[in-house]
């Protein structure tokens, strides 16, 4: 026998008595423990952390699921294993089985975008095509089974990247779906994007279980419009503005009218001296001002004043934002900007 082999078949025959995984990067989702073919010790000690979740798999075959503490590996704590194999109770050889750990944090603020145009059908505008971008956060349910088996795959051909990467074309193409199934206008849309979000939470939460997720949060932060729907929706804006300062006005003045003259309102004013006179014709409106928006390095917009707000609500602008409107030299910080700084005072901080 080779020098070679001789080493080979001492390294294979080597035990492994210890499984635990002690490099535990945050944003990683699934690792399997490198064995390297060598086998497990009967007895050996799996050692679960906080936040961690194990499973052994047997040639493909989904065994026990550990759950956060410390385990010693024999026939009475491998129940599901020791069947699959057929072991008795008095088993104590060494055997080969994979080792599964699954990250079961919470994992927040992921970012999500449509990569292509959305075709829909609107009862106003007809066929148009939106894009949209946004962020969603979610975690691994306690029995990681449905998640390894339907995201990641037990081939072990797998990266913290590649299931990112899977999961975010599995949250497009449901987003994607559900915009197009929903058949909400498009305005409404574009003026309700948080309600829309939480009812697409409730509508795909069974969806996400299916792969052993929890869908927590999901927030659709920006469309992108065609040029006639923002006029609409800048207009449709405008519109409900104008009205609520007409009924505020014609209130303040009915009631002003009453208390100078103590009589109910005419249509004219009396002043003390006895002396009616016409109410002066209010000064034309100005035009609504727009901002665009970069968000994560990309520009986003124009929006209205009245969507900029709730963006800020929302966590979605902050005063650090850069925004740019007509007359502006250059991109500046939206608590910079006089007319958008008051957009944060009543904002809380974060928690």
């Amino acid at each position: 026998m080779s020098l070679f082999s001789k080493i080979k078949k001492r390294v294979f025959n080597e035990s492994i008595d210890s499984i635990e995984w002690t490099d535990h990067d945050i944003d990683t989702m699934i690792w399997r423990f490198p064995h390297n073919k060598a086998e497990i010790k009967n007895g050996a000690q799996l050692i679960v952390r906080e936040a961690q979740v194990a499973v052994l798999v047997n040639e493909g075959q989904f065994a026990d699921v550990y759950q956060t503490g410390r385990y010693e590996l024999t026939t009475k704590d491998m129940p599901i294993l020791s069947a699959l194999n057929r072991w008795r109770n008095s088993f104590n050889s060494p055997f080969k089985a994979e080792v599964y750990f699954v990250n079961t944090k919470q994992f927040l603020n992921l970012r999500w975008s449509t990569v292509n145009p959305v075709m829909m059908s609107d009862s106003e505008f007809g066929p148009i095509r939106l894009r949209a971008f946004g962020s969603y956060s979610f975690r691994v349910e306690s029995n990681p089974i449905k998640f390894i088996r339907n995201v990641a795959g037990t081939d072990g051909n797998f990266t913290a990247e590649s299931v990112t990467n899977r999961l975010r074309n599995f949250v497009i193409n449901k987003f994607t779906n559900y915009l197009i199934e929903s058949k909400i206008a498009v305005l409404d849309l574009a003026a309700n994007l948080n309600e829309f979000s939480s009812e697409f939470i409730i509508a795909l939460k069974d969806d996400f279980s299916e792969y052993g997720i929890e869908l927590t949060k999901f927030l659709i932060e920006s469309i992108s419009l065609p040029k006639t729907v923002e006029e609409a929706l800048d207009k449709q804006t405008s519109m409900g503005v104008i009205d609520n300062m007409t009924n505020y006005m014609q209130t303040f003045n009915s009631q002003n009218q009453r208390t100078i003259t103590g009589q109910p309102s005419t249509g004219q004013t009396r002043n003390t001296a006895g002396v009616n006179f016409q109410h002066a014709s209010p000064p034309s409106i100005p035009p609504k001002q727009m901002y665009h928006v970069a968000v994560s390095g990309v520009q986003q917009g124009p929006f209205p004043v009245a969507q900029l707000q709730q963006m800020a609500q929302w966590g979605q602008l902050t005063p650090d934002t850069l925004v740019w409107t007509a007359g502006m030299a250059t991109w500046a910080a939206a608590n910079s900007v006089p007319f958008l700084s008051q957009l944060f005072g009543s904002v809380p901080p974060p928690l």
